[in-house]
């Protein structure tokens, strides 16, 4: 492959590791490229700039089609439990270019997805189909701007190739931004096949590039454990603070840099239900919006069990102290849900009776079927324009209950209204405009597309012009489904 005009100085750490951890591996040319989706903001952050003269070639390099010399793209192996069950994995349809040093610090990588096939595609074709790379971009993206971390998106590029799925879709390749693509699954993979020392190489790596402040730590493999542990309850929480539901928790996809990643099934729950569920692959609701705590703690006992060889030398000394920090969970994470329920409604603390008020509230919610994120902001409203679930008596009361709260805890209502605001989103992916959009654009029409990505780019903006946000009927989330579809 020649050289093209535009380029990224990326790094490739990564294979500083033994070649166990990866196949080099090219992308698969295209027939016809063509970028559609370029995230100014967020190139922007990554310091990177490209003027109209380089479109092609910068087309050129996220289709795949050219790669810069000295490049030395690459495809990560891995395992993983699906829905409980553990088998080998790998990325069958993804490419890492390399690791971009980022102008705030730190180093971010660049992986191009549906760029063909590696040698881990096992039967796949490698490829990824246009509604699925639009779908990750849009979602990624809202999350992000929901405050929740999250691998971003920084290009769509159709590839002008017809992908064969149940139906002949289009073809693309996304262009992701993770601060790493190390996986549970990655540790669960060196631990079931490779050896001790090269499990220790991946647990260094890791360390030196996410979690540098524990590397003089006493047991530096244990505080990697609960340093992972922390920041994916902050992850779930934030989750659960906005509906929003994965769909396919495996341990192949959680994140070792505890960020949201892979977006296939994933949607939002509008009605209240702890046991919504869309994914069509889970049929017996593993994964529902409810089951994502107890999900995420048998995903960390996965994980603290690949560290087992490296925390002490002891086997059974091992198990007691990774035992120790993995029965933290529970509390761990009742405390910091708990204390987000409380800013849903205003409270920066809560005690036992703030505990009851919002069990009462989640009861009436599910109770008549109330829209999980418009029912927090009608708590900031009074207006005789409101749906007539929230003229309901018992929502009427409840308020009443809230409003005699703040004046026993002795709060300012502007405090409250304000914290509330900085919680409760005022907009979301609704999954029916989500889908809309995706039709749009596999029709050929971008804008309604690019419409939604700018209305989810503020979705804390309380507009006036909009005095109560569009929500959908409890019919429709019993009929909606989402596919992994890629």
């Amino acid at each position: 492959m020649k050289e093209t005009t535009f380029s990224l100085n990326l790094e490739t750490s990564y294979t500083n590791l033994p070649e166990s951890f990866y196949k080099p591996c090219l992308p698969t040319p295209v027939a016809s490229p063509d970028l559609i989706l370029w995230n100014e903001n967020l190139a922007n952050e990554l310091g990177i700039s490209y003027s109209i003269p380089d479109l092609q070639s910068i087309t050129n390099l996220l289709s795949g089609n050219i790669i810069p010399q000295g490049m030395i793209p690459i495809a990560q192996a891995y395992a993983g439990h699906q829905f409980g069950n553990f088998t080998m994995l790998g990325d069958g349809r993804a490419i890492l270019l390399g690791e971009l040093a980022v102008p705030e610090g730190g180093k971010v990588d660049i992986q191009l997805k549906g760029s063909g096939r590696t040698p881990y595609s096992r039967n796949g074709d490698g490829r990824a189909t246009l509604s699925s790379m639009l779908r990750e971009y849009l979602i990624s993206e809202a999350m992000f701007n929901l405050g929740i971390p999250s691998t971003r998106s920084l290009a769509v590029t159709k590839t002008g190739e017809a992908v064969r799925r149940e139906l002949v879709h289009e073809g693309a390749i996304l262009t992701r931004i993770a601060k790493s693509h190390i996986r549970f699954g990655t540790f669960e993979y060196t631990y079931h096949f490779l050896d001790t020392e090269e499990l220790q190489k991946l647990a260094q790596y890791t360390i030196d590039r996410h979690f540098p402040e524990i590397a003089d730590s006493e047991n530096p493999y244990l505080s990697l454990f609960e340093s992972v542990m922390n920041r994916q309850i902050d992850l779930i929480v934030d989750w659960m603070r906005v509906g929003f539901i994965h769909g396919v928790m495996n341990t192949d996809n959680s994140s070792v840099a505890c960020e949201t990643i892979d977006y296939g099934p994933c949607a939002f729950m509008n009605s209240y239900d702890p046991s919504t569920v869309f994914s069509s692959i889970d049929a017996n609701g593993r994964y529902s919006f409810g089951n994502q705590p107890g999900i995420i703690h048998w995903n960390l006992a996965c994980f603290a069990n690949t560290l087992l060889p490296l925390i002490d030398s002891d086997e059974s000394v091992s198990i007691e102290k990774a035992k120790t920090k993995l029965d933290i969970f529970p509390d761990r994470f009742e405390s910091r849900y708990w204390k987000m329920l409380g800013n849903k409604i205003g409270f920066s603390e809560v005690d036992e009776n703030d505990k009851t008020l919002i069990s009462s509230l989640l009861n009436w919610m599910k109770k008549a079927k109330a829209d999980y994120t418009n029912t927090f902001l009608q708590i900031e409203y009074a207006s005789e324009e409101s749906p007539a679930i929230y003229q309901e008596v018992e929502f009427v009361e409840w308020k009443q209950r809230w409003s005699d709260r703040i004046v026993a805890k002795n709060l300012d209502r502007e405090s409250v209204l304000s914290l509330m605001q900085k919680t409760n989103p005022f907009v979301i992916p609704r999954n029916a405009r989500v889908e809309s959009v995706l039709q749009s654009a596999r029709l050929g029409e971008m804008e309604p597309f690019k419409e939604l990505v700018k209305i989810l780019a503020s979705p804390y903006a309380r507009l006036d012009k909009i005095p109560f946000p569009e929500e959908e009927t409890p019919e429709s989330d019993s009929i909606y489904q989402t596919f992994c579809g890629t």
